[in-house]
This record gives C-alpha cells, structure tokens and sequence, in this order.
C-alpha cells in the first residue's frame, strides 16, 4: 500500500467519537452514535498474496529454510515474464540488472577520471578500462539469465589488445574491477578468473546478422561527457527476427 492510500485510509480507522467536532462536544445534548461499522471505500483494495506460516518451532524452522528464488534468478524472471504477459519482460528484466551493474562500474572509474583530469582516450586510460567492464559485466550478465540457445553480442571491444605482452597490468585492473563490482552488488556469489574476463569480452565479437535473436551494445556511448564527468549512456538493446 502506497503512502498515499495508506493516507487515504488512515483517518477512516478512528472511533466515530473521535471525529466529532468541538462544538459536538459542548452540546448539552449527547447525540447517539451510530453503530459501528467499516468504512465504504470508493474504491477495491488491491490483493495482497497471503501465507500460512506454521506454528510449531521445528516447522517455524523448515518455513524459514526454505528454498527461495534468488533475486533476479532466470526462474524468478521466467515467473514475472509470464505473470506480466510481456513476452520480453525476462529479456527486459535481465538488460535492466546487466546495465545497472555496468553503470556501477562506470561511475566509479568516471569518478577517477575526474579527479585525475584525464581528458583523452588513451589505450591504458581509464576510459577504456571501463569501455571493457562494461562491455563484460553485459555479457556475463546477459549469459547467465537469458542465455538459453546460441548467445549474440554484437559489441565493440573485443580481447586482442589485452592478450599482448605488456597488457597483464591493464588486464589485471579490469579484472578485479569486474569481480569487485559483482561482489559490491551481491547479485552473484562468483569470482572470474583472466581468462574468464577475457572470453566474456570476445562473447560481443559477433556480426549479428539478418535473422535470430542479437543483443547489441555500446559499452560507452559518449566518450567526450564521460571523461567530463557529464552525461553518458550504456547503450543496449535486442533485435529479434525470427
């Protein structure tokens, strides 16, 4: 119940004697009260789902043991795609929680950028530390929610220049960034190792094409606001043609 039904409802609880005026009260005359009853709402109150719990200490325990579906789990998304006949909403519900976690490791590298006044895209930048977080976070994200059958990313990094010798340091840094960011989050209790982190990058190296389901992204769009410390976009979106 929002706060503004709960408003609505509130004074609608009180005993009839509380609402009687001031000048009720001074007359010398005492006015029968009409026989309690609920209020009449102008309108249905919404369902709320229901559950016995138990009352014995040992099924109080069982009952809170449980099994539950984690948050954001592919079975959860399944259950809300078909409760809100959105044939998309699993697929919705999975770009929200990549890009949000994206976001995540966006601002705090935009929040260094910041303060150390870079201004330019170098290939060692923060800029481009980030543009392969966000790019890997996506699409290990995306694998493991939706991923169902044959996954495409099409995107636009992929792990050629963090193979070469002298990349273990950058490679590294986004690396722990990546797992640092998962675990700040709580949405998975995973680690990735390098190798993991590269083969998520490589997973948006596909071309797309005209017919089955592609997921496009653009880790960073707005390169210039980002390193200013201004508006930037994480850009993602599904194309399905059957």
């Amino acid at each position: 119940m929002d706060m503004a039904m709960a408003a609505r409802l509130g004074p609608l609880g009180l005993p009839h004697a509380a609402l009687l005026g001031s000048s009720a009260a001074a007359s010398t005359r005492a006015l029968p009260l009409a026989p309690s009853r609920a209020p009449r709402l102008p309108y249905p109150l919404p369902h709320f789902p229901t559950c016995r719990r138990p009352s014995s200490s040992s099924s109080a325990a069982a009952y809170a043991a449980r099994p539950r579906p984690r948050r954001g789990s592919p079975r959860l998304l399944a259950v809300r795609a078909m409760a809100s006949g959105n044939p998309y909403a699993a697929e919705l519900a999975a770009a929200k929680k990549a890009v949000t976690l994206a976001a995540r490791l966006c601002q705090a590298v935009q929040q260094d950028i910041v303060h150390s006044g870079i201004q330019s895209k170098a290939d060692k930048s923060p800029v481009t530390v980030a543009d392969y977080g966000s790019q890997i976070l996506v699409s290990l994200v995306l694998k493991m929610e939706v991923s169902s059958g044959p996954f495409s990313l099409v995107a636009e990094e992929d792990s050629e220049e963090l193979r070469k010798d002298g990349a273990e340091e950058i490679l590294e840094e986004i690396t722990d960034l990546v797992n640092e960011t998962i675990s700040d989050s709580g949405s998975y209790n995973i680690s990735f190792m390098k190798e993991g982190i590269l083969s998520a990058i490589d997973d948006g190296k596909s071309k797309g094409g005209p017919t089955g389901r592609h997921w496009v992204l653009d880790p960073i769009d707005g390169t210039k606001g980002f390193v200013r410390g201004d508006q930037y976009a994480i850009a993602l979106a599904l194309l399905d043609e059957d």
